[in-house]
């Protein structure tokens, strides 16, 4: 029978087979002629005295049967089945819909967007002429923000729901097995479209259905309860029931319950810069050698101080990647990162954030629910016109921004657009630019290194977190529309891919409770 060997490797130990079972066999008791196959079921880097992986090792002998893993959905035909309507083909959407079809519902997905395949070429123009289709984007179209990012995989909501059903979804449509053991996982960018576009296909297989370049404008009505959509095509799509899962930048959805009088909340978020380093620099300072190990991943941060109340913390981490222009209409100029699955560019880049409340927009109250978006709104207006109302990014060196002088020259980026010399704190909140300014220097205290004429800063990280929120009972549905199922991080209640994903499944479970048994 198999067992757990637990155990610390070098990098070298690690990827190397044969190094990993003459480990294994010492640490085990065993001779390696006795071992007949090794599977790693955990594992984590650790840095902090000398690079290290922390490895659980299942181990089978010779003789022993080798379990093999079904990472198979047990889908249900669901053609006839009851219809369900989910607004929105991000991983909440998504994860929803593949719920569906487990516990006997059919999915039809109403998506503002186009499909991943078609979703690519809309990007060009934000890039090449500053053109932002408000439909398809960086944030809208099939897979959501997350398609367009690093796929990072990691949650702390881990009481939410079951993670490693989460991962074994993925797994199943052609990620990486590596998913399903790595304490921090990823999936990439180069990857995620091909894996959302076989998620289609087992929809669609098992009864569900798309509708593309449906942007959601109001909601069908009966007997007081949400029991379908109206599209901007004029087209009626109805269920039992609707599962709202429009994404963090939905504003027109937000625009929608604030006119119509309905319960929305404001909520607060997060804004600041998106920094830029070497990965070399990255890597020697976190691995604390400038002899970088072939068999190490590209090295990454997480950092969170605090600064005259306000939070400031580094968000979305992308080791080896670019940062992307991810404006979602016209006038508003944002960037967000993302990495593909080698994470191979020379370039670190990170969101660092400052947290943002009510009390930080009491120029906007009058707003009411939507104070905190229309203060969003305005700094993202700002970047615009500092750059030349284009997309153009407003970059800084990050010495520079501390010291409040411009750059007389730039770094190499990785923008995927091109950059204007600029001020960057001119654009943002005062506050917000005092403390990044604080921060950054706090931050080179924990990672000697980080305060560097080498690092950028690029404008403006704005899109962290809805700074609305869609509020839903204990049962999941919104408290005045019975039937409505606010969902994601559009409606303020997950944050990341895979939290995301828990919350589809949730929202789904709650409906298949008022419907049929759940399986």
């Amino acid at each position: 029978m198999a067992r757990i060997v637990e155990l610390d490797l070098s990098p070298e130990q690690y990827h190397v087979e044969a190094s990993l079972r003459k480990a294994v066999a010492h640490a085990a008791g065993l001779r390696t002629d006795d071992i007949a196959h090794v599977r790693v079921v955990r594992r984590s880097l650790d840095s902090r005295r000398g690079v290290r992986y922390h490895a659980a090792v299942e181990v089978t002998l010779i003789g022993e049967p080798i379990a093999a893993t079904d990472f198979s959905g047990g889908y249900l035909d669901c053609h006839t089945a009851q219809p369900v309507v989910i607004v929105g083909a991000g991983p909440a959407g998504l994860f929803a819909a593949l719920r569906a079809l487990q516990v006997g519902l059919r999915p039809i997905i109403v998506e503002r967007g186009k499909p991943v395949e078609q979703r690519g070429k809309d990007l060009r123009p934000i890039v090449r002429d500053y053109s932002v289709n408000p439909d398809s984007n960086w944030c809208f179209g099939e897979g959501g923000a997350g398609t367009y990012s690093d796929g990072k995989l990691y949650t702390r909501s881990t009481k939410r729901g079951n993670v490693k059903d989460v991962l074994a979804r993925f797994v199943e449509h052609g990620a990486d097995e590596d998913i399903m053991i790595d304490a921090h996982a990823h999936i990439g960018t180069d990857r995620l479209g091909p894996i959302i576009a076989r998620m289609r296909n087992t929809i669609e297989e098992y009864g569900g259905e798309y509708h593309f370049n449906s942007r959601v404008v109001d909601f069908v009505m009966k007997d007081g309860a949400v029991t379908g959509v109206r599209t901007m095509n004029g087209d009626t799509i109805e269920g039992v029931a609707v599962v709202l899962a429009t994404g963090h930048s939905a504003r027109d959805i937000y625009e929608l319950f604030h006119r119509r009088g309905w319960t929305i909340e404001a909520k607060p978020f997060a804004m600041g810069v998106r920094v830029e380093h070497p990965q070399t620099l990255i890597n020697s300072i976190q691995y604390h050698t400038k002899n970088y190990s072939p068999y190490l991943p590209a090295a990454s941060y997480s950092l969170t101080t605090q600064v005259e109340g306000h939070g400031v913390f580094s968000f979305c981490m992308c080791p080896g990647g670019v940062i992307v222009p991810a404006a979602t209409d016209s006038e508003q100029q944002v960037v967000n990162g993302m990495s593909n699955s080698h994470r191979n560019s020379p370039f670190a880049n990170s969101g660092i954030a400052v947290t943002i409340g009510l009390e930080d927009a009491a120029a906007y109250a009058e707003h009411g629910a939507l104070a905190l978006m229309r203060f969003q709104q305005s700094v993202e207006r700002q970047v615009f016109e500092q750059a030349g109302r284009t997309t153009r990014a407003p970059m800084q060196r990050l010495t520079d921004f501390c010291e409040g002088h411009p750059s007389s020259s730039l770094n190499k980026t990785g923008y995927m657009g091109s950059t204007v010399a600029a001020s960057v704190g001119d654009a943002l909140p005062p506050f917000v630019a005092q403390c990044l300014r604080q921060a950054f220097r706090l931050f080179d205290q924990k990672m000697h290194g980080f305060y560097t004429r080498e690092a950028s800063v690029l404008s403006v990280e704005s899109r962290t977190s809805s700074p609305v929120r869609i509020p839903r009972g204990d049962d999941y549905q919104h408290p005045q529309l019975r039937g409505l199922y606010p969902c994601g991080e559009g409606a303020g209640y997950a944050g990341g891919i895979v939290s995301s994903a828990m919350d589809g499944i949730n929202c789904i479970n709650a409906i298949a409770k008022e419907f049929i048994t759940v399986r």
